[in-house]
Order: C-alpha cells, then structure tokens, then sequence
C-alpha cells in the first residue's frame, strides 16, 4: 500500500499511513503509554475525553513523540468563536481539525479562515479541516424520529458534504455507508475520513453504521479512525498490525487501493 505524500515527500509504502488510532483514554499518562506501546504508529486522534481531562499539552507531547495529530473536538458555535477555536488548534500544530457541518458555512469559512490565520502566525503548515456530517452512532429511525428532519441520513451527508465543500473545507468525517456516494461527488483532494471501522469479527459497540478497514478503503475513503479494536485489546500492538496486514493483504489482491494521494499545499494527509 502506498501512503498519501505529505509535504512534499514522496509517498512511501506503509499501510499504518492509512489508520489514525484514537486515543480516547481518561488522562494524558494512560493516552501517552498506549501510544508508546503500538510500534509503526503514525496518526492518533485527540477527542472530547482525553483533552479536556490533559488539556493543550497533549497535543504537544504526542506530536514531540513523532505523531501527528487528529484534534477532534467537533467545534460547533457562531462564525468567531469558531474560527478563535481554529485558530487556537492549529498553532497548537493539530494537522487535523473537526468542526461541525451543521454550524452552517458562514461559520465554517470563518473556521478555515481562523485555522489559517493560526497556523501562518506559529510558522506551521495550514492543517486540514473535516466538516462532521452524522456521528456514526445514529441509526436512520432514531435519527428521523428524534431529530426530525426530513433527509434520510445519506441524503443528510451528502447536503452537508456540499456545503463544507462550498465552504472551502477540506475533507470530511462521515461513516463507511456514505463514503462511495461522497467519493464520486468529492474527489481526491477532498478527504474522507471514517470512524465506523471494525475489523472482521469485531464487536460494534455503539457503532451503528460500521465496516471493516478494507471495505472502507475500497469504498474511496481516504484514512480511517480506529478506537477500542485496538486500544480495548488485550494486545493493541497485535491488533494494530492485524488491521495493517489486512489492508495490506487487500492492497496485494487488488481490492483497495492505497490512501489518497495528500492534500497539496494544505499540508495534512488525505486519509
């Protein structure tokens, strides 16, 4: 599997390039460790949980430890305070950001605008910015019943997708069942990240709308976001180099394709 080129570098033949790991632990020590313990890592995402439990810090500790870091604090606010919490992400050197779709594109320009003004004053690359469109725990009746919108959950992504794209955002966050349908509309450099991802023969959780890495991948998704199949196993090392050899195997029979091929000048990965 190629992974995508990033800065300017060559792309090099790695599938770990493809599987950003959450580290949704319960403090910046036990996040840390668990990062230690998974040679070959390359991405982790940084949530709700363990920033507010760590704080800024984390983000600086990971990334002095060589990774690179997904933000995902699912900004969702007026257009100047998200662009004031875009701006403050990006220096923090996160070279992914989610913000909400659904705040509207008033509110996502003013957030590409923040997270580039924020970025160029820390003398680091633009990050990437990923529109959330419907978190992957909703299921379609509880999604019409209780939010009451007319769309159906597809027809929902897809409005959402246009909108970011309008918008000038680069990429976003969506489950595998919608990626195909937002591949074709969305080309490459536009990023399509999925969490939903379960390897074969793993347990769903509170994921509803999920598939399995290579599945995902064939579908056009760019990289993948992975959580408890690994960081719940009782070896995340192991688990972490069984879903690289199974995208690596799919790679092999021509089932998949490698990752997209980067997000040029803005610097960040099209995974």
């Amino acid at each position: 599997m190629t992974s995508p080129a990033v800065d300017g570098l060559a792309p090099a033949p790695c599938p770990a390039e493809a599987l950003i790991l959450a580290l949704d632990r319960p403090d910046g020590a036990s996040a840390l460790a668990l990062a230690a313990a998974i040679p070959g890592l390359r991405w982790v995402k940084v949530g709700l949980e363990l920033f507010s439990a760590a704080g800024p810090q984390v983000v600086a500790q990971l990334r002095e430890r060589g990774l690179r870091v997904f933000l995902d604090l699912k900004f969702h606010d007026i257009p100047a305070t998200m662009a004031g919490a875009c701006r403050s992400a990006a220096r923090l050197g996160a070279e992914l950001i989610t913000v909400h779709g659904c705040a509207g594109s008033e509110a996502l320009a003013a957030a590409q605008a923040g997270a580039l003004e924020g970025a160029g004053a820390a003398g680091l690359g633009a990050p990437t910015l990923l529109a959330v469109t419907v978190l992957t725990s909703w299921d379609p009746q509880r999604f019409a019943s209780e939010l009451a919108i007319d769309d159906t959950i597809e027809a929902y992504v897809s409005r959402l997708a246009r909108l970011a794209a309008s918008a000038g955002i680069g990429g976003c966050v969506c489950s595998p069942l919608e990626v195909a349908a937002l591949r074709a509309a969305h080309p490459a450099p536009f990023a399509l990240v999925t969490p939903g991802i379960r390897p074969a023969g793993a347990a769903r959780g509170d994921q509803q709308r999920v598939r399995t890495p290579a599945q995902a991948l064939a579908a056009g998704a760019s990289q993948l976001v992975i959580g408890r199949p690994i960081s719940a196993a009782s070896d995340p090392a192991a688990a972490f180099a069984a879903c690289c050899q199974e995208l690596l195997l799919a790679q092999n029979q021509g089932e998949v394709g490698g990752p997209d091929p980067g997000l040029g000048s803005q610097g960040a990965l099209g995974y």
